[in-house]
């Protein structure tokens, strides 16, 4: 080994570029970077901007800004930061760097924000609660009196925010010499400005008599005093729109609702002259975007697709276990413009280059640039390369096996740190959530640390992960703990038949969320493993419906049942398998966890000690279900602690 093996603490030393942004009419690239602070325990997230391969850090202050937009004159960059009153504002700041002005000053924050075509104006999001709803007084908060919230939604709580008064998201506007601001679009649903340019706005609503069933947009198109006209993209969501160059076209990204939350997004055309409307990438049968599990990320705004002519544009692809750059052109022509085994975080592009963030297995991630002419590749930043240089960061083999019905899986494995051949060593397969997301060649800390603790580590991507087919994504609805189950148990019969130095008696089996509901289910079916750590995970689809922020669809879309038919909900409950549960398991879950809350973890663990069986329970305070990603720096290294140090007291 040449170098330091990867230690639980290394989540300090890791940075998070992200989020790349191209300044208007330079050579110019602005973008964040993220780092965890052990002190304060919390994170901190600047601004640098990149010229001529030199880094430049442009803020200071120790925050989460986020945001970014550059004006149309490259002189001047938009951002959200946190004002002195702790709320979110948007700030100016001179692309050369000083002293940075707040702009807005708005009770409840500011949700998102850019500039128009000509630069004088600032168009952005702010969320309020109705008028005459209570919000009239807000001096001397910490002094009031606790009050009741009214509830008359389903959809009255979220994760992280838990339980909240219902608000609407409106559309604002600011002069950048009057100061002045002026609402634009406000009323009882929710509106988001998409596009603007000229006199003409492109915007979302959500409004429907039956708000807490609706989970679409409707999207607008409005020039100057002229009637709002739609444009009718089927059901769904819109993740993205941009005007092309000429001002003719519009580039949209959306998410359909053919197959739930299991649907891929798409970018199709839409010619703003004869209301013509094209699928462009429907037929790659591969979402657009990013969806890729990670836990080195952070302050990631993804770009989907950017115009970098009037026909052609660039575009971010899910593919196979990659998130790669594509090439596309109005008239349906899609090819590969930069791909391999990598994971792109981030991009933005002009008609000469474009610049993007990448990560893979064994790099956290820096700023890359594209050169259409030339297709050079230059890497522009090296904030991570200390850390990779010094470290022994294993690389995972790339794997792909069939299934019990011949579906081929995708999967990787690590050796452990140190390894030999004489020698037998313990196993780890670990699950991902979702489950539409899916692993990918991307750095992982959480996979680096269990191979350097001295385990091998398996990780795969069964149906239901992204950046497959339509029919691998959608395939697992209705099916949890069948196809998908046996997809996991043929990778670990695949690797461990050909690995024969990969002890079989010690097989250990972790996940969180749907990769938790995985494990308690496998757990449930299997003796197989040695030990388990099941993490924000799902036990009992019956409570689930009516706790989660999510359960009343979610269930109905990924289980397919309600309460009409608890018999399925109940079958596919891995708490209905707890007297077949004998291997160990950790529990671990978070206090403030909304999406799968507490209850699921307090049934299981109840359930299991009534039976005497051999379990422990971990609660983590001010944690919500993104613990392992964007919790406490502190409570992520508690976490890996509890996991490492439970795996090893059972793995021989």
């Amino acid at each position: 080994m040449t170098g330091n093996k990867v230690e639980i603490n290394d989540i300090y030393q890791i940075r998070s570029v992200a989020s790349p942004k191209i300044v208007p009419k330079s050579n110019t690239v602005t973008y964040l970077v993220t780092e965890l602070d052990e002190e304060k325990n919390n994170y901190s997230t600047n601004l640098y901007k990149n010229e001529a391969g030199s880094s430049t850090r442009l803020t200071y202050k120790h925050e989460r800004i986020s945001n970014v937009v550059h004006s149309p004159d490259g002189g001047v960059t938009l951002f959200i930061g946190t004002s002195e009153d702790d709320k979110q504002q948007v700030f100016l700041l001179n692309t050369d760097g000083g002293e940075r002005e707040q702009l807005t000053e708005e009770a409840d924050g500011v949700n998102s924000a850019f500039f128009s075509e000509d630069g004088e104006t600032v168009f952005y999001h702010v969320s309020s609660e109705p008028e005459g709803d209570g919000k009239e007084n807000n001096e001397g908060e910490k002094d009031k009196k606790p009050e009741p919230v009214i509830i008359d939604r389903m959809k009255y709580k979220a994760d992280s925010t838990g339980v909240h008064k219902e608000k609407y998201q409106s559309v604002k506007t600011i002069g950048l010499i009057t100061r002045e601001s002026r609402t634009l679009l406000a009323g009882d649903e929710n509106y988001e400005l998409v596009e603007t340019f000229g006199d003409t706005l492109v915007y979302t609503s959500d409004r429907s008599e039956h708000p807490d069933f609706n989970f679409n947009q409707r999207l607008f198109i409005k020039s100057g005093k002229e009637a709002a006209k739609e444009i009718d993209f089927g059901e769904g969501t819109v993740m993205d729109a941009e005007v092309s160059p000429d001002g003719t076209k519009l580039l949209l990204t959306t998410m359909g609702r053919e197959f739930r939350n299991a649907t891929h997004a798409v970018i199709s055309v839409y010619d703003i002259g004869d209301s013509d409307l094209r699928d462009l990438t429907g037929h790659l049968d591969k979402p657009v975007g990013d969806f890729a599990a990670t836990d080195a990320q952070q302050s990631v705004e993804t770009t989907p697709a950017k115009w970098i002519s009037n026909e052609d544009f660039v575009f971010v692809l899910s593919d196979s276990g990659s998130v790669n750059l594509h090439k596309g052109n109005t008239n349906g022509k899609i090819s590969p413009l930069y791909e391999g085994r990598q994971h792109v975080t981030g991009m933005d592009a002009t008609e000469s280059c474009v610049a993007f963030t990448l990560s893979a297995p064994t790099s956290p991630g820096e700023l890359y640039k594209y050169e259409f002419e030339s297709e050079n590749i230059e890497v522009l930043t090296s904030h991570n390369a200390e850390y990779v240089n010094r470290t022994e960061l294993i690389e995972p083999e790339a794997i792909q096996y069939r299934s019990e019905d011949g579906t081929k899986i995708d999967g990787w494995f690590m050796k452990p740190y140190g390894f030999t051949d004489n020698e037998k060593y313990p196993m780890i397969t670990n699950i991902h959530g979702g489950p539409h997301a899916f692993y990918a060649n991307t750095f992982f800390h959480e996979m680096q640390v269990l191979a350097a603790r001295g385990c091998a580590v398996l990780y795969v991507n069964p149906r239901g992960s992204h950046s497959y087919s339509q029919a691998f994504v959608d395939a697992v609805r209705g099916d949890y703990g069948n196809g998908d189950y046996k997809d996991i148990m043929a990778g670990v019969d695949y690797i461990t038949d050909k690995y024969p130095w990969i002890d079989q008696e010690n097989l250990g089996v972790t996940g969180g969320s749907y990769g938790g509901f995985m494990t308690n289910w496998i757990v449930g079916h299997t003796d197989r493993f040695k030990a388990a750590v099941t993490q924000r995970s799902i036990s009992n689809w019956i409570s689930f419906r009516g706790v989660s922020d999510i359960g009343y669809y979610f269930t109905d879309w990924q289980i397919q049942a309600d309460l009409d038919d608890v018999e399925k909900l109940w079958h596919h409950s891995p708490l209905k398998y707890v007297d077949e549960m004998n291997t160990p398991l950790l529990i671990i879950h978070s206090e403030r966890d909304f999406r799968c809350p507490m209850e699921q973890a307090e049934q299981l663990y109840i359930a299991l000690k009534y039976q005497q069986k051999d379990t422990r329970f971990i609660r983590y305070p001010e944690a919500s279900h993104n613990l392992s990603r964007t919790g406490r720096p502190n409570l992520r290294v508690e976490r890996l602690h509890h996991i490492t140090d439970w795996f090893a007291r059972y793995l021989d």
